[in-house]
């Protein structure tokens, strides 16, 4: 009797197991498909609006617009160059710049291969041969959050090439961070890729709206903001970048904090005093204090979108190192530079 009774107890069990995998498996399905649905609809209502261009078979899509000194922008994590589309900083800066504002890889319509870890450093190294191919000797460069780490490493790589750099909301120093203990997942091989097409979309269009508040906090949140199109940064392909770079958030500052102290452009540091992304004091005050040519714009009672809040701050951060830099210098290529020696010694 005892032993009928385990053997049905047992039993059941298995059967609700089964059941539970099976209805798992289903919800699994509906998912991915909802997810592959909405994919497919937000590029089809949000299709590519600028250029394409291959770098060490990274293929990049970047937007140009206006005439003038050129100025590279470089949008933060988790969105893409619509950002500052949307904001309305790219239409204002173009009308007395060249705007040059990319798709970092993996996001937008950038690609971002799996075979590199994209790190600032890469970032700039790839970033740096698109500029080239574009025929720009030397540029103003405009980053916001993780932008702004990429910019830096950009002037650390060749200063020649940024002639001043506008760091807006940056994170510029390690700090203990538990929104990468659970932003990183999607970016684990298998499991993650399984989390991108299925629940990790539908969790995080779950969050936006408190996560957007946090960001604007204490301000409200820009009607423009909600115009961005938000499926567009939930797409698995994205979900992926975004998590790759919460991760290497931490380190990539470590490594760039170490070489803050060779930075020789001048710098223009805009930060909310009241970011709850990222601490002002611990991040952009303390990078000024480092910094020999540099200035501070703090933004009293504005959170982590600088952009969004005072754009007319961020051009005229913008305009004061354009000023300061003067026009461009011409820079030789190398082959120019051989011929001007040939030229001079008589050969």
């Amino acid at each position: 009797m005892t032993k009928s009774y385990r053997t049905t107890s047992t039993a059941s069990r298995s059967t609700g197991l089964n059941t539970g995998v099976v209805f798992a498996g289903i919800g699994l399905a509906a998912s991915f498909l909802y997810v592959r649905a909405r994919t497919r609809q937000a590029e089809q209502d949000n299709p590519p609006q600028g250029k394409f261009i291959d770098v060490d078979g990274v293929r990049l899509h970047y937007l140009e617009r206006g005439t003038g000194p050129t100025l590279v922008l470089l949008h933060g994590n988790g969105v893409y160059t619509q950002d500052f589309v949307t904001s309305g900083l790219l239409e204002r800066a173009a009308e007395h710049y060249r705007v040059i504002a990319f798709d970092r890889p993996g996001f937008g319509y950038s690609d971002r291969p799996r075979t590199t870890v994209w790190t600032p450093d890469r970032q700039a190294a790839l970033l740096h041969k698109a500029l080239e191919q574009l025929g720009v000797e030397s540029s103003i460069v405009a980053g916001h959050s993780w932008g702004t780490m990429v910019a830096l490493a950009m002037a650390l790589q060749s200063p020649d090439a940024v002639r001043g750099l506008v760091l807006l909301s940056g994170y510029y120093y390690p700090s203990v961070r538990l929104d990468v203990v659970t932003a990183s997942p999607p970016a684990v091989p298998v499991i993650g890729d399984l989390l991108r097409y299925t629940i990790s979309p539908l969790m995080t269009r779950l969050f936006w709206s408190l996560a957007s508040k946090k960001m604007f906090s204490p301000m409200p949140v820009a009607e423009r903001f909600k115009r961005f199109p938000v499926w567009m940064a939930l797409r698995p392909k994205q979900l992926r970048a975004s998590a790759a770079e919460g991760a290497l958030m931490v380190p990539a500052a470590v490594s760039l904090s170490k070489r803050y102290a060779e930075l020789k452009v001048p710098t223009v540091i805009v930060a909310g005093t009241q970011d709850k992304i990222v601490n002002c004091g611990h991040n952009s005050e303390r990078l000024h204090e480092r910094l020999e040519n540099s200035q501070l714009e703090l933004e009293p009672g504005v959170g982590h979108m600088t952009h969004y809040a005072h754009p007319d701050k961020v051009m005229a951060a913008i305009d004061a190192i354009a000023a300061q830099v003067g026009e461009p210098v011409h820079v030789r290529t190398p082959e120019a530079e051989a011929l001007a020696r040939a030229s001079e010694s008589g050969v």
